[in-house]
């Protein structure tokens, strides 16, 4: 048991020395290993650092051969601009040298030029200015008559090559541009549905018609005629108001004061906005589509007025159509030439209501509206109260002139008649009371509505005598003229 036990011992003994040495053995190896790689990796780095330096040297050697050219290159520049500088230097004293010599020889020349002159002068007996003017007058003498007549002949061919010119442009826009003319009248026929409207027209003891010639200002005549009423105005805006309320008054059916007042007051409305729309069309049909709607408004108002019996806003697109063409022939502005034209004419809106001419009127309202200045000058100078200063001007009085003076455009008569009732109605106005005045039968009564405030009857009395007094003596007119003073009052309140 006991050699058993020793046995097992020395054997473990030998076991553990085996093991011992065998790691020691392995150790020892893989030390040798790693010394071997560690050698090899240093010698592979070293070879590799005595390689990036062999690049490095190289690249500075290239580097400074490099800079050594440039260096040379630069040298060279520099002696080159320096023998330019030189040269410069030796050109610039040449230069003044030379300069000096020319200010030599011209003050020589002057000199000499003078004493010349000197010499002429005293040969001659007479100054330089004095022989100049004295050649002049040999040549202009010996030549005067030729220059006459070649001036003279020149002008003849001009003049009748710039009339055949302008007779042509002008006779081109009126072929381009035609329009028949038809003269306003002053009365116009409303045709009833039947006859026994007339008598609610007329009404009792004659109220209804008489209100109705009050508010609108036109003179309804009651005839024999049938079926028919005639509106009789030399103001084409009453007549056609009270066309419109003479036919909303029948529609209704009901005719008595204050139904005629309500329908009154709607046909002005319609009125109004009947013009805006006449405006804007008469602007379309030109092409224009920025004027203000004040503008537009005011137009639409000539449509109701005549010049000469020419409708002013049929006579205004003419002359727009007629001075575009006009303005495109000549190459002149042909859109200030057109609105120029159109709105020539826009005072003759309020000629009637306020003072002043209606080229004054229009300057003033197209002013306030900010029409280009331009269109203002060109619309100025049509019956010359302003000077022509531009192109468009001419055109534009041109065109006036082509519009009106076509056959049977317009009616001198006519017009006279027209003014002498406006300046009846103006009188009749001028007096203090006065609400509204109205020209009637041809001219042959004045009916004139005053204030009951302020005039009574023994005043309305006194008025007929003072305006049929001014009328005689302010006016020409033939036969007599019927003063007619309506002093109305009314009394209104209402239940409550």
């Amino acid at each position: 048991m006991i050699s058993t036990i020793l046995l097992g011992g020395v054997l473990l003994v030998l076991g553990l020395g085996l093991g011992y040495f065998i790691r020691q053995s392995i150790s020892a190896k893989h030390a040798s290993s790693l010394e071997e790689r560690a050698k090899k990796v240093i010698l592979e780095a070293q070879e590799k650092a005595v390689s990036l330096l062999e690049d490095v040297q190289r690249d500075e050697r290239e580097r400074k051969a490099k800079l050594d050219t440039t260096e040379e290159r630069l040298m060279k520049k520099d002696e080159s601009l320096e023998q330019r500088s030189s040269d410069l230097s030796k050109t610039e004293a040449n230069l003044k040298e030379q300069l000096a010599n020319v200010d030599r020889i011209k003050q020589e020349a002057d000199e000499l030029q003078k004493k010349t002159v000197v010499q002429l002068e005293k040969i001659a007996g007479l100054s330089a200015e004095q022989a100049k003017v004295k050649l002049f007058d040999e040549l202009k003498n010996q030549y005067q008559h030729d220059l006459v007549k070649t001036i003279q002949s020149l002008e003849h061919e001009k003049r009748e090559e710039v009339e055949k010119k302008s007779l042509e442009i002008i006779t081109t826009a009126i072929q381009r541009y035609a329009r028949s003319h038809v003269a306003d009248l002053t009365t116009t026929a409303f045709h009833l549905p039947n006859e026994e409207m007339k008598g609610k027209i007329i009404g009792r003891e004659g109220r209804n018609i008489r209100t109705l010639e009050r508010l609108t200002g036109a003179e309804l005549i009651v005839d024999e005629s049938p079926e028919t009423i005639l509106i009789s105005s030399f103001d084409p805006l009453r007549r056609e108001t009270a066309r419109l309320a003479l036919e909303k008054l029948v529609k209704d059916g009901r005719i008595q004061p204050a139904k005629i007042e309500e329908k009154v007051e709607e046909a002005k409305n319609e009125l109004n906005k009947r013009m805006m729309e006449v405006g804007e069309q008469a602007a379309l049909e030109i092409g224009v589509v920025d004027f203000p709607k004040e503008i537009l408004q005011l137009l639409g108002r000539l449509h109701f007025r005549t010049s000469y019996g020419q409708n002013v806003l049929v006579h205004s697109v003419e002359m727009a159509h007629i001075s575009g063409i006009m303005a495109a022939e000549l190459g002149a502005n042909v859109e200030i030439a057109k609105r120029a034209a159109l709105l020539h004419d826009i005072g003759k809106a309020i000629s009637h209501e306020v003072e002043g001419t209606h080229v004054n009127l229009g300057r003033k309202i197209l002013q306030k509206y900010g029409i280009d200045e331009k269109i203002i000058r060109g619309m100025e100078s049509h019956h010359e109260e302003y000077p022509f200063s531009t192109p468009e001007s001419f055109i534009v009085t041109a065109a006036d002139i082509l519009s009106a003076a076509r056959p049977g455009a317009r009616r001198d008569t006519a017009e006279n008649y027209l003014k002498r009732l406006e300046e009846l109605e103006k009188i009749a106005t001028s007096f203090e009371g006065v609400k509204s005045a109205y020209a009637l039968s041809a001219g042959r009564e004045i009916r004139i509505f005053v204030v009951p405030e302020k005039i009574d009857d023994f005043g309305a009395l006194q008025l007929a005598k003072n305006v049929a007094s001014k009328v005689q003596t302010e006016m020409k007119y033939p036969g007599e003229i019927k003063v007619n003073v309506i002093r109305e009052t009314r009394a209104v309140e209402f239940a409550r």
